[in-house]
């Protein structure tokens, strides 16, 4: 089983490191829910991601998708390679910045 560390840097601010691939995706998802859920601006930094697949991918487009119908900002920096070219493989590569789309800055939900 896979290894990785979500680390919040503070202010909507959060780090992912080693594996971001099919054995550490769901874990990787149900870890990241209530320390999102505070937020109403995300930014991930993926630069420490050391093994990243489809999976992967997968799980940066649930955010995405999460972000949008609760009306959050996300977005990524650090984007591993891999996940990058299978995301412009699969056309989905614009989807990734869906999340950024918020023109304005949204309240944070009370607590």
């Amino acid at each position: 089983m896979g290894d990785f560390t979500l680390e919040d840097l503070g202010d909507g601010r959060f780090a992912l490191s080693g594996e971001m691939t099919f054995d550490t995706a769901e874990r990787i998802l149900k870890q990241s829910e209530d320390p999102f859920e505070a937020h109403t601006q995300l930014e991930i930094d993926l630069s420490g991601v050391s093994q990243s697949d489809s999976a992967g991918l997968a799980l940066l487009l649930e955010w995405v998708t999460w972000a949008n119908h609760t009306v959050r900002e996300i977005r990524f920096i650090g984007m591993p390679e891999r996940v990058a070219a299978i995301a412009k493989t699969t056309e989905v590569e614009r989807l990734l910045s869906r999340g950024e789309r918020w023109a304005g800055f949204i309240e944070a939900p009370e607590v």
